[in-house]
């Protein structure tokens, strides 16, 4: 399953702190919607909105067109985080039925959509409304000095490590990333792999980074594959990132000797397989969150480290035209 998450929390560099010191609340923006709370802020809509990056058939990847885009991805993203998995939510994302919080005005949000039949269909039929059945938030590091900070700064303290190398280098926070379950194969995940990659180059990113997740609360039963993240994968000093002290858990809790890199490998999630196979380095500690029921760790992948084998496919980081048939 693809999946990863971000959460609000109160801190000086999350929109929380941030709207406490302009004298604003949660609860009043959010209350008129998403769309009133982008021109309450004076934000703009989406960067590059109505882009489309690829197809694969029915499957189309590009960035959201619209504020109804962005309410059919928080859909997408209540029904994997608290339909399937054991987030827990609020009152108003109860009601709403949808995953949402302040980082959505200011991000990006790409999608794949299908613009065809659903899944399991017996013929094909043209549906009323395109379905989003993957979704990436993406925000820039323009966007975020701009705005709240990067929201991964709730769990790491990243900000010595934009400050040591965002002078230079360009960041991109990835968050919010999931697949509904219909379309968890190989084909859609491309497609979603190839609309971030473009995206990369498009944007002339140097720096991939977020949170990515296990199940469940408890780090014992991960101890293999977060060992595991700890001796093989650990950020070098000058790209490493450590948990904040009050949600630090270690990760190595067994000795380098005693792990089995195969088995270790075969126990990761998905989605943190594929940023290892890349190349992703991995923050030190890893922090629980109880709200959405899993166990984080830090992502940091510079776009140099990224393996060159898979540039065949999906184009070098300078080529402008996309290998994807579209």
């Amino acid at each position: 399953m693809l999946i990863d998450r971000f959460r609000v929390r109160d801190d000086e560099l999350g929109a929380v702190g941030y709207l406490k010191q302009r004298g604003e609340t949660l609860s009043r923006p959010w209350r008129a919607g998403l769309e009133r709370t982008l021109r309450a802020r004076g934000l703009a809509r989406p960067q590059g909105a109505g882009v489309v990056y690829g197809r694969l058939g029915n499957l189309e990847v590009g960035l959201a067109r619209s504020l109804k885009d962005i309410r059919r991805a928080q859909r997408l993203r209540y029904d994997v985080f608290y339909g399937e998995m054991s987030a827990k939510p609020g009152l108003l994302a109860e009601m709403r039925r949808r995953d949402e919080d302040p980082y959505d005005a200011i991000c990006d949000h790409l999608l794949v959509v299908d613009r065809g039949s659903a899944p399991g269909s017996e013929q094909v039929v043209l549906m009323q409304k395109p379905r989003v059945v993957g979704t990436y938030r993406l925000l820039r590091s323009d966007v975020a000095r701009r705005h709240f900070g990067f929201y991964t700064q709730g769990e790491y303290d990243i900000a010595p490590l934009i400050e040591r190398r965002g002078r230079h280098q360009r960041f991109l926070e990835l968050g919010r990333s999931c697949v509904s379950k219909p379309y968890r194969n190989k084909r859609s995940l491309e497609l979603l792999w190839h609309g971030l990659w473009t995206y990369v180059r498009e944007h002339k990113v140097d720096v991939m980074i977020g949170c990515a997740s296990f199940e469940g609360t408890d780090p014992a039963e991960h101890a293999l594959a977060l060992s595991f993240l700890h001796h093989y994968a650990r950020a070098p000093e000058d790209w490493r990132c450590r948990a904040h002290s009050h949600l630090f858990r270690p990760m190595d809790m067994l000795e380098k000797d005693a792990i089995d890199p195969k088995a270790a490998v075969k126990a990761l999630p998905p989605l943190i397989k594929g940023y290892l196979r890349l190349g992703a380095f991995f923050g030190d500690g890893a922090v629980i969150d109880r709200q959405f029921g899993t166990t984080d760790v830090l992502v940091v992948l510079p776009v140099e480290k990224i393996d060159p084998r898979y540039f065949g496919h999906f184009g070098a980081p300078d080529e402008v035209k996309s290998r994807v048939a579209v």
